[in-house]
């Protein structure tokens, strides 16, 4: 059965199932891309979905760029549903460089979030959510409380009573059996926050991450009732621009082979902000929801991601521009400064993998 957010993907967006991706920057080592919402990272078993590793490989091939030694490498991942700024190796001593100097060789690493508000209460400016992860039986992430036990829990102590063959899935790491009970097993996940803009029914956020956890942000959020918009996983009320609304805005990183500082940002579609910023004059959900219809029209189709984005490299190494997935001529703004062994420099500590 197809859910409701695929269902409006379908219906909505005009690029579903073929969705592009924008080379920012590309050297013998490393490639950097903007990868679109609704596209998958890397593949998993079991799917055919288009991936930007498998895009990425066919523009080098139709280049004669690519051979057997010389390709794209997974190094870190962004979910299906999240845009923004990847970095993928170019063979596989690349790859393992970099993924075992990770946390060394990253400086800054931001996403911006917008989310909607609970009621009755809200977080500060700015902080750290650290609450412990776990998954559920459809692999995902989130912040269990006292008393919370797997749902399948007759399912996981007869798999259990038996040689089990195969990876295991998130879930099924993430729970143990105890006393002859089930209980979710927990990882740590470290977020930090700062509140960009507050309107009554949303607010902005930025965010990293001191842990690389699958769901870590949208699950945190959740967990302090700020689904983000657009997450019908995380029980979303609404979806003002027709997708997911987290956005990997900026990568910054000492280049692990050549020591130049990179820094590439794309920002997150201009619609986020506006809508926000609308809700300024608004004190509750009633006075929101009694605003013009016309005004959420203006947002309807945020989804195509038309905000303003200029694009500029220095030519040290290829960077290359294209179109947008929405179609947009106008190229992501892609900033590469050449400081050589630069130190760390953070605005908000970022040092994961995952998001």
């Amino acid at each position: 059965m197809i859910n409701k957010e695929t269902q409006y993907k379908r219906e909505n967006k005009s690029d579903y199932g073929h969705e592009k991706i924008e080379i920012l920057y590309e050297d013998s080592y490393i490639v950097i891309i903007n990868k679109p919402s609704g596209m998958l990272s890397v593949p998993y078993p079991g799917s055919r979905a288009r991936t930007a590793l498998d895009v990425l490989e066919q523009i080098l091939r139709k280049r004669g760029e690519c051979t057997t030694k010389h390709k794209p490498f997974v190094v870190h991942r962004l979910d299906r549903d999240t845009s923004g700024v990847m970095m993928f190796a170019m063979s596989e001593i690349a790859q393992k460089k970099i993924m075992d100097n990770w946390h060394t060789m990253v400086t800054e690493r931001l996403y911006r979030a917008v989310a909607e508000n609970p009621k009755g209460r809200s977080l500060g400016d700015e902080g750290i959510l650290d609450s412990p992860i776990a998954y559920n039986a459809h692999n995902i992430g989130f912040v269990p409380h006292t008393g919370d036990r797997p749902s399948d829990e007759r399912q996981i102590k007869k798999s259990r009573s038996r040689a089990s063959f195969g990876e295991k899935s998130i879930h099924e790491k993430s729970v143990a059996i105890k006393n002859g009970r089930a209980e979710f097993k927990t990882i740590s996940a470290r977020t930090h926050y700062k509140v960009i803009c507050r309107g009554a029914k949303h607010t902005l956020f930025e965010l990293s991450l001191d842990t690389g956890r699958k769901n870590q942000i949208r699950a945190h959020l959740s967990d302090q009732g700020y689904p983000l918009a657009g997450d019908e996983n995380y029980r979303a009320r609404t979806n003002p621009f027709g997708r997911l609304a987290l956005h990997a805005r900026t990568l910054e990183f000492n280049h692990p082979f050549t020591r130049e500082h990179l820094k590439f940002e794309v920002p997150e579609p201009e619609q986020w902000l506006k809508l926000v910023e609308s809700e300024k004059g608004f004190h509750t959900d009633e006075d929101v929801a009694k605003r013009p219809e016309s005004h959420d029209k203006n947002f309807s189709k945020a989804h195509e991601e038309r905000g303003t984005r200029k694009a500029s490299s220095k030519p040290k190494a290829k960077s290359r521009g294209g179109k947008f997935a929405s179609g947009a001529t106008e190229k992501p703004r892609a900033t590469h400064s050449s400081r050589t062994n630069a130190s760390p420099q953070k605005r908000i500590s970022s040092k994961s993998r995952n998001k």
